[in-house]
C-alpha cells in the first residue's frame, strides 16, 4: 500500500509533464501562426485607350487568348507558391505542360488532395493534444483536491513509475514538435495517460464506501474525455 508520499511523487511528475505540454502547444501555435496563407494580391492588367492615355481594353481574338494564358501563368505561380515547389520540381512533374483555356490539370488537383489530407492530419493531432493536456490538468486537480485527504486515511496502490514515464514521453515531445516522431510520442504520451487513470480507477474499485465515489466518477468522466475521438 502506498501513502500521501508516493501520490505527491506521482504529482511531481505529472505537473511536469502538463508543463511541458503547454509549452508544446505554445510552440505549435506559434509555428502554425507564422506559416498562414496570406491573400495573393490579385494581378492588374494595364488598360490603354488607343490614344495611350487610360481606357477600357480592347483586344482581339488572339489577345483574348494571351490573356487566359498569363492568367494560367499567374494561377500557376501561386499554386506553386502554396504547395513550396520550385519551377524545376514543376517542370520534373510535368507541372508545366501548357493547357488550354478551362482544361483540368489533375496533377495539380492530387497536389491539393495531399495539402488538404496534411492539414486533416494537423487538426487531428491538434485535437489529440490538446485532449492529452486537458486530461492531465483535470487528473492533477482530482488528485490534489479529492484524492489526497483520502489516501491520508486510507492508502492504496499507487504506480509513480508511470507518471515517470508519461513525463519523459512529454520531454521527448518538446524536442520533436512536428513530424513522425512528434507523432509516435504523442500517442504514446495519450496511452500513458490512459493507463495511470485506468490504475487509479483500478484502485480505488477496493473501496466501495461513499466517499470515494465522487474521486472514480471524475476519473471515469477524465477517461471518457480523453478518448473522446
Amino acid at each position: 500500500m502506498a501513502g500521501p508520499a508516493a501520490l505527491l511523487e506521482s504529482l511531481e511528475h505529472q505537473v511536469g509533464a502538463l508543463h511541458t505540454l503547454r509549452l508544446v502547444c505554445r510552440g505549435r501555435e506559434a509555428a502554425t501562426a507564422s506559416h498562414l496563407p496570406l491573400s495573393p494580391p490579385q494581378p492588374s492588367l494595364p488598360q490603354t485607350s488607343s490614344a495611350g492615355s487610360p481606357g477600357p481594353a480592347q483586344y482581339s481574338p488572339g489577345g483574348e487568348m494571351e490573356v487566359a494564358r498569363l492568367g494560367q501563368a499567374l494561377e500557376l505561380k501561386e499554386e506553386r507558391k502554396a504547395l513550396g515547389k520550385t519551377p524545376e520540381e514543376d517542370e520534373e512533374s510535368g507541372d508545366l505542360t501548357p493547357l488550354s483555356p478551362g482544361e483540368p490539370r489533375p496533377h495539380r488537383l492530387s497536389q491539393h488532395g495531399l495539402v488538404r489530407n496534411e492539414t486533416l492530419r494537423e487538426m487531428a493531432l491538434r485535437s489529440k493534444l490538446s485532449r492529452v493536456v486537458d486530461a492531465t490538468s483535470r487528473l492533477i486537480e482530482v488528485e490534489q483536491t479529492l484524492l489526497l485527504p483520502l489516501i491520508q486515511q486510507h492508502p492504496f496502490p499507487l504506480h509513480p513509475k508511470d507518471s515517470i514515464e508519461f513525463r519523459n514521453i512529454c520531454s521527448r515531445m518538446a524536442l520533436q514538435r512536428e513530424g513522425q516522431q512528434f507523432e509516435k510520442d504523442l500517442h504514446e504520451a495519450h496511452q500513458c495517460l490512459k493507463t495511470i487513470i485506468e490504475k487509479l480507477i483500478w484502485s480505488l474499485a477496493v473501496f466501495p464506501s461513499e466517499p470515494y465515489i465522487p474521486v472514480r466518477s471524475a476519473l471515469r468522466q477524465i477517461l471518457q474525455n480523453l478518448l473522446a475521438m
